[in-house]
């Protein structure tokens, strides 16, 4: 991000990008720069995973950064090489690593397909039924898919765990039913953009006390930085825009979705 950039809004301070690919190789180059960024701002940040090699990254990350959180799973464009052998060691670290605080993002992509949808389906529903097992908060991936999602929820919800919906990309109707499940709503780059009209209406109209923010990076930039590599500290984009939507202070909101997420994640 440029310092123009950075520097056209007053800084917002404790912002936390609750979604976030920091182990990417896209950032190998710059990582110990923006982690030093990251600190400097007070932010804090999830380091999701998306299979057994990038969950263990982020466990490792967030081991040796203060502000760094991580989440294990194994995401719906990997489940063809889910493993049963996976779940106990997905089970160490969401019972014996204290900064692991979430199982995700585990759910549905009818839009690549990268694994058979009865596969995903299948390796979907063993995640929950652990999440549930353990205790622990699911983030859903949900792409082209919300339908059969929503069936899979229904279907848990006498052992639903408490899910938030990553990235959402539901009109109002889908993320009442979501928000009527318990499920918290995360926005990235997307709502940033004008033709994002559906998500502008969601953004606008959902109780407060269950939003959340993120970037989803090293994907989905937002405006005004739409094009370039995403990094965590473009959360605050974010924050302004659904600031604006909602005609709030922009730092009330970030105090507002810092909280979220920490209650969100068990975080202190």
């Amino acid at each position: 991000m440029s310092k123009e950039v950075l520097n056209s809004f007053p800084p917002l301070r404790g912002l936390f990008d609750t979604h976030a690919h920091p182990t990417d190789n896209r950032f190998d180059d710059d990582r110990e720069a923006l982690l030093a960024a990251m600190r400097e701002q007070d932010m804090l940040c999830v380091c999701v995973g998306s299979d057994m090699e990038s969950s263990a990254q982020s466990v490792a990350l967030a081991r040796r950064e203060p502000g760094i959180y991580a989440a294990v799973g194994v995401h719906p464009h990997d489940a063809k090489a889910f493993d049963e052998r996976d779940v106990p060691v997905l089970t160490n670290w969401l019972t014996q690593e204290p900064k692991v605080v979430a199982l995700g993002e585990i759910g549905l992509d009818y839009y690549y397909d990268l694994s058979p949808r009865d596969v995903q389906k299948d390796v979907f529903a063993r995640q929950l039924d652990l999440a549930y097992e353990l205790g622990m908060p699911v983030v859903l991936h949900i792409r082209d898919a919300h339908g059969d999602v929503m069936d899979i929820l229904r279907a848990h919800k006498n052992r639903l765990p408490h899910c938030v919906v990553h990235c959402c990309s539901a009109s109002w109707e889908s993320a009442k039913v979501y928000l009527n499940l318990g499920c918290m709503i995360s926005f990235a780059g997307p709502v940033t953009l004008k033709r994002s009209v559906h998500l502008h209406e969601v953004a606008r109209n959902m109780p407060l006390d269950r939003l959340m923010i993120e970037t989803d990076s090293p994907y989905l930039a937002p405006e005004p930085v739409r094009g370039r590599r995403n990094d965590p500290r473009n959360v605050a984009h974010i924050c302004r825009f659904i600031a604006a939507l909602r005609e709030m202070d922009a730092q009330a909101l970030c105090d507002v979705t810092r909280e979220n997420g920490k209650r969100f994640y068990r975080i202190g």
